[in-house]
């Protein structure tokens, strides 16, 4: 998940955590805070001083089916300590490269690679779905509601709130690219609980 979803992502699950702490319901956007996968899939925490972008390739867009959805599902509880291992930067150890090829070929990916691009070409879905009416508005929607519910929270220190809406405002000028395959909306949305369950997002 390192590529679109990084910049849109961090601003994303810094908000929702701070939303969540606060809003206790299911409006709080897509967190997309899966460790590690989510530091692939959702992006890790904004870092203090932030890193100039990383020059990624970008996200390869494919179809998804049901038997990669139920794959992604019954992977993930064995992919997440082993991507919680992944470097954020350089070569990850072999031995680690050839664990996780071993769950992803178990749970029917051809690698550890094509298990990765399933969990992009859903977190893109998921970047842009309403949590509370569990449809897919687009990112910006999502990103849009996520300021309205920080900027109307009284219970938000105001600097975490102003670091809330910096974050929130970056992802808006870093948009996530169009979805090409429509069917994926639909699909990820049947298994929206099950998927938000099992990558992570927070469900507060």
């Amino acid at each position: 998940m390192r590529e679109f979803v990084r910049p849109i992502a961090a601003a994303l699950g810094i908000a929702c955590l701070a939303v969540s702490t606060v809003v206790i319901s299911s409006n709080g956007a897509w967190a997309q805070a899966r460790q590690a996968p989510a530091k692939q899939m959702a992006p890790a925490p904004a870092k203090e001083a932030a890193p100039p972008p990383v020059q990624a390739t970008p996200l390869k867009q494919m179809a998804l089916t049901e038997k990669q959805i139920e794959g992604v599902l019954s992977a993930a509880k064995e992919m997440d300590p082993l991507t919680e291992k992944l470097p954020e930067t350089g070569k990850p150890d072999p031995k680690l490269l050839a664990q996780l090829d071993g769950v992803a070929r178990k749970n029917g990916f051809a690698s550890y690679d094509e298990y990765d691009n399933v969990i992009d070409n859903i977190s893109l879905v998921l970047g842009g779905v309403d949590p509370a009416t569990k449809k897919y508005v687009g990112p910006e929607a999502v990103i849009k509601a996520q300021i309205a519910q920080v900027q109307a929270d009284k219970k938000l220190p105001a600097k975490d709130k102003k670091e809330v809406l910096a974050d929130l405002n970056d992802a808006l000028k870093s948009p996530a690219p169009p979805i090409e395959n429509k069917g994926n909306i639909d699909l990820v949305a049947k298994y929206y609980d099950k998927l938000a369950d099992a990558l992570g997002e927070d469900q507060q």
